[in-house]
């Protein structure tokens, strides 16, 4: 196994996002008690939890619970060490290092922390790179490279190309190489691509004796993730029957992905934006279970429109300005009877609407835009517009 990456690029595995966190949860339905790690392969780790020799359903429960702790709150190799001693003490688990030495216990609780927070970084980030048609390889820093994984570094390929398949990163032990994706070949050069660099070396699908692969370690040639980036994304359209928390995380992370600035250029469809309170949504008229407030191709087109100011980062605010308004009113359509809610938050000056539709089954952001810069004309605007509401 390499040294461990520079600091820098270890980091990046700390930080979990809503797609991580997700693909590992998934995982956690089906809890598979094992004698070694050969008992689960490849595609097979997509949809179960294992650590080799944990044979015990109430042991492999505390173990799971530690590893979603790590990964749900980028905890370090250090916290999780001692969270992991403490279950396998608790358990009377023996002969869980295959040598009681420090050095043992060290190495183990490195490889099941590192493997499963490198193989759920890689799965969320499959399902976030299937909105790029081109990918591009990036080593991770290892002190120790492997000399293969270091040659793929700046590799641009086409996102199905089946180079992907079974050498998608984390493709090792240890492995922290991770993939970028890319709309055309000048936005993957600034990506670190190699100009030129679009076939993988000459012999990157020719197996061993063993059956392995030039570079990748047995059991990886794989695709983390790749069976299930449907089932992960699925969740887009569950996104109001999940636990606020989880869902407005989702949220978030797809908003600041790349992905949502490409829908903002030519959108299609709709995108959702913020989570409701359930007072907020109830006062709207909005169905049991509809909170989710989501905005429409139609009203993107307008809003580039009338407020060409207002772009992908200002949408990311959604939730804040919901969460955080200073002053927020209702108001009835006296014509279609469709009901809103006006959110003002003074302090970044943002007046955000969410409309609900007549059934109650949707909810849409119909406006967001910033008020004047100045700060007596902007209060005198809040209150004017408050005025207004409660007129209506």
């Amino acid at each position: 196994m390499p040294a461990a990456a520079d600091p820098e690029i270890a980091a990046i595995f700390r930080r979990p996002f809503a797609e991580q966190v997700a693909f590992f949860r998934g995982k956690l339905a089906k809890l598979v008690p094992t004698a070694t790690w050969r008992d689960l392969l490849r595609a097979e780790h997509d949809r179960a939890f294992m650590v080799a020799g944990a044979a015990k359903a109430d042991l492999l429960a505390d173990l799971a619970g530690a590893v979603d702790k790590a990964i749900a709150d980028g905890e370090s190799l250090d916290k999780f060490r001692k969270r992991f001693a403490d279950i396998v003490q608790r358990h009377g688990w023996e002969g869980w290092t295959g040598s009681d030495t420090e050095a043992g216990r060290a190495w183990r609780t490195r490889v099941i922390y590192q493997t499963n927070l490198q193989t759920s970084y890689a799965a969320g980030r499959l399902v976030q790179l299937q909105a790029f048609p081109l990918w591009v390889y990036r080593h991770g820093g290892s002190r120790d490279p492997r000399p293969q994984h270091l040659a793929w570094n700046g590799l641009a390929l086409p996102a199905d190309h089946p180079f992907w398949k079974t050498h998608y990163p984390p493709s090792a032990w240890g492995c922290t190489c991770y993939v970028l994706g890319a709309r055309n070949a000048a936005g993957a050069q600034r990506l670190g691509a190699t100009p030129g660099y679009t076939e993988p070396p000459a012999g990157w699908n020719v197996r061993d004796a063993k059956g392995n692969l030039p570079g990748v370690d047995a059991g990886w040639d794989y695709q983390p993730g790749g069976t299930v980036i449907d089932t992960v994304r699925a969740m887009a359209g569950k996104l109001d029957k999940l636990p606020p928390q989880p869902s407005i995380d989702l949220i978030q992370s797809w908003l600041t992905a790349e992905a949502f600035s490409h829908w903002y250029d030519n959108p299609s469809g709709a995108w959702p934006l913020a989570r409701l309170p359930d007072a907020d949504a109830q006062a709207l008229g909005a169905a049991d279970g509809v909170r989710v407030a989501g905005m429409s191709a139609e009203t993107a087109t307008k809003q580039k429109q009338r407020h060409p100011e207002i772009g992908p980062p200002d949408y990311a605010s959604a939730q804040a300005i919901i969460d955080g308004a200073t002053a927020k009113a209702e108001t009835v359509n006296p014509n279609t009877g469709t009901r809103s809610m006006i959110y003002v938050r003074e302090d970044e000056r943002y007046v955000l609407v969410v409309k609900a539709t007549l059934d109650g089954q949707r909810l849409y952001v119909t406006t967001l835009y910033r008020l004047h810069a100045e700060e007596a004309r902007r209060d005198a605007e809040i209150r004017r517009l408050l005025r207004k509401v409660e007129k209506k």
